[in-house]
């Protein structure tokens, strides 16, 4: 390599020293293994802007936010390479000055390529839960690719490995070493098949193919949804906002293990497109239709229609999908959340931060097929405002989220008593419901073709 060294003073360019020179060497130019990680991501599988088809049959890799802070600590278990030079144990960067400050010296990004397929890096205080009524801090540990880059006035810690790994930790993050291989097998095929299909959508949004804003505004509505384009640095995040992924924290389930290698590269496809497999915890009986809780973009695969397999209490099968946080949620197939007036009126005025005075009415204005409702009018002594779409009703009506938007609302004297059902938007899997069908005998493909109507399941690559 060669080039020049510019400086805007002559006595700028004669503090330079050959280790000042050599730092700035490093900054801008590619270790060997780096260089041969971006070779490696440039011949590797991309999804096509025109179709779903694979242009290869190798694994991608995916890249995944994990915390963001003004400073992140974390350890790295075994030695990686970070600008020339081989690193092992604990670290700290911090965002100083637009850059990211690393012992004593500050970088515009900074990448520790590990050194062996088992080396972990162990990252401190991530949130779990964010926003929801379970939120905590702990510490998770991640194989892979740890990338530290600038991100507004902070700093975000980027995880990036193949998309199998990935899949081993969201399946084992979210159910239970003693679900059912036929359970299993279907959830990795649709935390598969969502995940490339979102890697697609920010293929998109990035070159300008997707310019839908995610919310729409007037003085008598506000109408938010919660979706893909919340993140654009990285393809998903680690927390329920896209798929729970707590790295090798809680992967070490040879059961989980088995259903993503007999599934390998699976995904469901309709019309030669990937599909957006969401999926929830319980539908409480009626699964709902993609546009009432996101884009007004209709999915023929993801329909309303009858689940009779989600009303159960047998613990065993529970337990399956309701990890411990989870079990801290009781009684969710039906439930009912009371509040009096002076309650109600003052979460919503905090939550939605808008003076509506006393809140006087709360009216469902519209409903999706399964009940859930998707416009909600709150009416209050100062102000009158119709919120949308599900995920903003839930939130501006609990302290973290309502368990759906799925209820209907009684007035009994001073209060307001909100029953519903379900837990989750409903859209897709209801993944209560499949852990029913995989317990009673149901193969893998049998659970998929059940929940999205009329998608095919095919093999992407190898």
């Amino acid at each position: 390599m060669a080039g020049f060294i510019v400086t805007p003073r002559k006595e700028d360019f004669d503090r330079i020293t050959p280790e000042v020179a050599l730092d700035i060497l490093n900054e801008v130019s590619l270790q060997p293994d780096e260089l041969q990680q971006v070779i490696d991501r440039l011949k590797a599988t991309q999804l096509s802007t025109g179709s779903s088809q694979l242009s290869t049959k190798k694994e991608p890799n995916v890249t995944v936010g994990i915390v963001s802070g003004e400073k992140i600590s974390f350890s790295l278990n075994k030695p990686y390479v970070a600008k020339g030079e081989v690193i092992t144990g604990d670290q700290v960067v911090e965002f100083s000055e637009g850059g990211i400050l690393w012992r004593g010296t500050q970088y515009r990004n900074l990448t520790f390529a590990p050194q062996s397929e088992d080396a972990s890096f162990s990252l401190n205080d991530v949130t779990i839960g964010v926003n929801f009524h379970w939120e905590r801090k702990e510490t998770q540990t991640f194989e892979g690719t740890l990338r530290i880059v600038v991100e507004a006035d902070k700093i975000v810690a980027i995880n990036e490995l193949p998309v199998e790994k990935y899949l081993t930790s969201v399946i084992s993050s979210e159910m239970s070493s003693t679900s059912s291989l036929e359970f299993l097998k279907a959830h990795a095929v649709i935390s598969r098949s969502w995940l490339l299909a979102q890697m697609e959508k920010r293929k998109q949004h990035e070159s300008g193919g997707d310019n839908f804003f995610s919310f729409t505004k007037s003085d008598n509505e506000f109408i938010r949804w919660y979706d893909r384009e919340d993140h654009t640095i990285f393809d998903v995040c680690a927390d329920d906002h896209c798929q729970r992924y707590q790295g090798i924290t809680r992967a070490n389930n040879t059961h989980v293990e088995e259903a993503i290698s007999q599934t390998r590269g699976q995904v469901l496809m309709y019309d030669s497109e990937i599909c957006d497999a969401r999926f929830s915890k319980c539908c409480g009986g009626v699964t709902e239709e993609f546009q009432y809780c996101w884009e007004d973009t209709p999915k023929p695969y993801l329909v309303s229609f009858q689940d009779p397999y989600c009303n159960t209490n047998d613990k065993h099968i529970l337990s399956q999908v309701l990890n411990d946080f989870d079990q801290e949620t009781p009684d969710f197939y039906r439930w009912e959340v009371s509040y009096t007036k002076a309650e109600i009126s003052e979460l919503i005025n905090r939550k939605l931060k808008i003076d509506f005075g006393e809140i006087l009415d709360l009216i469902p204005v519209e409903r999706g097929k399964s009940g859930r409702i998707w416009k909600l009018k709150i009416v209050g002594s100062k102000k009158t405002l119709t919120i949308g779409k599900e995920l903003e009703i839930r939130r501006a009506l609990s302290e973290s989220h309502l368990y759906s938007s799925a209820f209907d609302v009684e007035k009994d004297g001073d209060k307001f008593i909100l029953k519903g059902k379900g837990w989750g938007h409903g859209v897709g899997l209801c993944q209560i419901g499949a852990a029913v069908m995989g317990e009673k005998g149901h193969p893998y493909d049998e659970i998929l073709l059940f929940y999205y109507r009329g998608a095919e399941i095919k093999r992407l690559y190898d």
